[in-house]
């Protein structure tokens, strides 16, 4: 019976510990700080690039480093203890804080000298914090397997146009398309917009007058086509990630536009099957009334 009571002690000032540090991890001000502590410390570490501050300098902007160090390491401790090992391990952004921290705490003297350079990817901690930045990342982590498809298309445009250009230019403009990767080179710059009508299609027109019925294709195949597939996919997949979010707080899956204009139909229909009831049940009624009221007093 002891053993039990003791038990159930335990087990609630547990539960109350953990539900008292989740609280504290959860509290805006709580976030806020952690956020200006992270601004304070990637300011830091930009200072510190500068060679021509005192040793005093660097000892100061070395220990607020260590400060800031030892408040993110105490965040690490208070979460995994308000969600537990498993629950702070579900996350994918608290695995990414905890690496950043991990690579923050080894020694960075002798062949782990290039770590201290590393200490900036704390700053890229105001992703993990700040829920907009957040849902950016992950609409384009879902959109990775979309872009991917369009990539392979864009390679397959370049290769064949890279194989065309070797082919028609390649003798007058063998620094520009002597072989296959430079030829793909130049039509990447082409992408670009980058000189690239001064700098290698006019050049080319010199020579060849009609070039310009291969490049302005490319182009349109390219920049204006291609590429705002890539906007198109992150766009959709920025949708789908704030969908989601949406989806997890009310419990429900919101309506795109598109369903909502297709689902007024019935809705209307429903409506007017109504009012048309309505009426024909007030058209009945009224006869009625006349006759009641023309009745003999």
């Amino acid at each position: 019976m002891r053993l039990t009571l003791r038990f159930f002690t335990h087990w609630n000032l547990r539960a109350m510990i953990r539900q008292r540090l989740l609280e504290w991890v959860e509290n805006p001000r709580f976030q806020n700080a952690i956020i200006g502590v992270i601004l304070l410390n990637a300011a830091v570490l930009g200072i510190q690039t500068d060679k021509t501050l005192s040793n005093q300098t660097m000892t100061l902007l070395d220990r607020i480093d260590s400060v800031c160090l030892a408040i993110f390491i105490f965040e690490m401790v208070i979460k995994i203890g308000a969600y537990g090992v498993r629950g702070f391990a579900r996350s994918g952004w608290n695995i990414f804080d905890f690496l950043i921290i991990a690579i923050a705490v080894l020694p960075t003297q002798g062949g782990l000298s290039i770590l201290r350079a590393l200490r900036i990817f704390r700053a890229a901690r105001l992703i993990s914090v700040l829920p907009s930045m957040r849902r950016v990342v992950n609409g384009m982590l879902l959109a990775l397997p979309g872009v991917a498809s369009v990539a392979g298309l864009l390679l397959i445009v370049f290769y064949i146009g890279g194989v065309i250009s070797v082919s028609l230019f390649g003798e007058a403009f063998p620094q520009w398309f002597g072989d296959l990767s430079s030829a793909m080179y130049t039509l990447f710059q082409v992408m670009t917009l980058e000189s690239w009508s001064m700098g290698i299609v006019r050049p080319v027109m010199e020579v060849h007058p009609y070039s310009w019925i291969f490049f302005i294709p490319f182009i349109m195949a390219t920049t204006f086509t291609v590429l705002n597939l890539f906007i198109g996919i992150i766009v959709d997949a920025m949708a789908t990630t704030k969908e989601q979010e949406v989806e997890q707080q009310t419990g429900h899956k919101p309506e795109h536009i598109s369903e909502m204009i297709f689902s007024l139909g019935p809705r209307l229909e429903r409506i007017e099957a109504r009012l048309a009831q309505m009426q024909a049940q007030q058209e009945q009624s009224s006869p009625t009334a006349a006759q009641s009221d023309k009745a003999p007093q």
